[in-house]
């Protein structure tokens, strides 16, 4: 091969994947996490991806693969959502217009508990409980009554969504008024968050309570991290 056309061809794989991260970082829009003093979050080990040791054999001349790709991130800001230790692993990454697109990727995250109460109120509350529970803290007005509800329940994936469902609800009163009240307040007492922002492709598996927030565990194929281009 000609000298000078190998070293244009090396350069130019170069920067597509120079681009490519850079993209990436430019809509997770990573940054570390404020006050070097606090102890560092607990951290989940992705589960491990199927190696795609292949490469394919139909790359354009503007296109790289990548065996595996490993991310990290104390914090990812979101245009709707903020997830902390974040860690991710992708497998068989290939470059091209479209962003970047991993045959197989997992995906390690913890959505803090003010995001999720946001999405069920601005008064609500939500923190860990006894065991693998969750606890929501709200106030809600039934019949002209304002009631301080605090329910509680475990933590379950449905339909790829965090769901909470409570399983005690106490209104600070009798227990059969909390009974009364309780089918009424239910809905305004449980979660229901999916998680935003991620790329295309991923899907909850499995959700954890810890104490700074749901340790989500997601994964997918032929997953697409979308970037958008460099002027």
């Amino acid at each position: 091969m000609n000298p000078r056309l190998r070293d244009g061809l090396l350069g130019a794989s170069v920067a597509v994947l120079v681009l490519a991260l850079a993209g990436w970082v430019v809509v997770w829009s990573i940054s570390d996490p404020a006050g070097g003093g606090a102890a560092a979050p607990t951290t989940t080990t992705p589960t491990s991806t199927s190696r795609v040791d292949e490469p394919p054999t139909d790359l354009d001349p503007a296109e790289m693969w990548l065996d595996d790709l490993v991310l990290d991130a104390g914090t990812v800001v979101l245009p709707d959502s903020t997830l902390h230790d974040v860690t991710a692993s992708a497998q068989g990454v290939r470059t091209g217009p479209d962003g970047l697109v991993a045959t197989a990727m997992v995906l390690d995250a913890t959505v803090p508990f003010d995001v999720v109460a946001d999405q069920i109120g601005e008064d609500a509350v939500v923190r860990p409980g006894e065991g693998s529970e969750a606890v929501v803290e709200r106030d809600v007005e039934v019949g002209g009554r304002s009631f301080h509800v605090v329910a509680s329940g475990s933590v379950e994936v449905v339909d790829g969504r965090l769901v909470v469902e409570p399983s005690t609800i106490d209104v600070g009163g009798p227990s059969f008024l909390a009974g009364l009240i309780g089918s009424v307040v239910r809905g305004l007492v449980t979660i229901e968050h999916e998680v935003e922002g991620l790329p295309e492709g991923l899907v909850l598996q499995e959700v954890v309570v810890q104490d700074d927030g749901f340790r989500a565990s997601l994964s997918g194929d032929d997953v697409r991290i979308v970037f958008p281009a460099v002027p």
